[in-house]
């Protein structure tokens, strides 16, 4: 596996590398518990927070939010001058998120294992069932919150033609025949491109340049402002990171995603059919 074409790997490292880095690097495995107790990479740190999401991004809620996940992960032993690896079954959207989140909080070197530990495994590395309790711990980073959006900041694009929404749910979400919200459909403009297209079938990243193609072709360039979203901020993780990971410098993962959009009145929501 390599990342050949990848034009910024700051935020990817293959299953050799970490190979090579273990015992230099904090490890954080995102998958679910019972699947870290059945085995996990030699000194992994658990932490699932999956469906921990936020459903108000307006400024005291999410301040609330960040400071959680800040003291989550300062739990775990993580701190702003050790480099961090974080991982799921697969190149998932647990592990994008986490990334996404660290990244937010300040940290400067935090990385996703492509592959996931399949991809550990794969490569012909061993799982253990060893744990040990964590060490340090502390995160007092300055946020860099231009790599988030929240709903104000969403209201603002949807009229500007230097921002790019995409929908990153499945196509029976963006045409609303999947309810997931009291309210159904698609932002205006948006493009839908499914988070998983970026994937192969062992649920690594595809060649960069395919990936590249991909978006181009659907108006998602470098020059524009990304904003990605999903349901609760998870799959759309996953987009900002492989966006940014091809070189797209103003990616902005919405969190709210449309778990919030999809429950308010004041949200403008389309059909799909609507925005062809």
């Amino acid at each position: 596996m390599s990342h050949k074409g990848f034009s910024n790997l700051e935020l990817l490292m293959t299953p050799q590398e970490l190979h090579e880095k273990l015992g230099q690097v904090s490890i954080l495995d995102f998958r679910p518990t019972e699947a870290y107790a059945e085995g996990h990479i030699p000194g992994t740190q658990h932490l699932d927070l999956y469906g921990v999401s936020v459903n108000d991004t307006s400024e005291a809620p999410l301040n609330a939010f960040l400071a959680m996940y800040q003291a989550q992960f300062a739990s775990r032993g993580i701190t702003m001058d050790r480099p961090v690896v974080i991982y799921d079954s697969e190149t998932g959207e647990r592990a994008a998120r986490g990334v996404w989140l660290l990244t937010v909080l300040g940290h400067k070197d935090v990385r996703i294992l492509d592959g996931g530990s399949q991809g550990w495994v794969d490569a012909g590395y061993e799982l253990t069932t060893e744990t040990a309790p964590p060490s340090g711990g502390g995160l007092k980073g300055e946020r860099k919150m231009d790599e988030l959006a929240t709903r104000f900041d969403v209201h603002d694009a949807l009229d500007d033609d230097n921002v790019v929404i995409i929908d990153t749910r499945r196509e029976t979400e963006y045409l609303g025949t999947e309810k997931r919200a009291r309210r159904v459909g698609t932002m205006p403009g948006a493009v839908h491109i499914f988070w998983r297209d970026h994937l192969d079938d062992k649920g690594a990243l595809r060649p960069a340049d395919e990936i590249r193609a991909m978006y181009e072709s659907k108006g998602v360039t470098p020059d524009k402002t990304c904003i990605p979203y999903c349901q609760g901020g998870y799959r759309s993780a996953s987009t900002w990171l492989v966006l940014k990971s091809l070189g797209y410098k103003k990616v902005r993962n919405y969190m709210g995603s449309w778990g919030e959009w999809g429950n308010r009145d004041d949200s403008v929501i389309i059909s799909a059919e609507e925005n062809k």
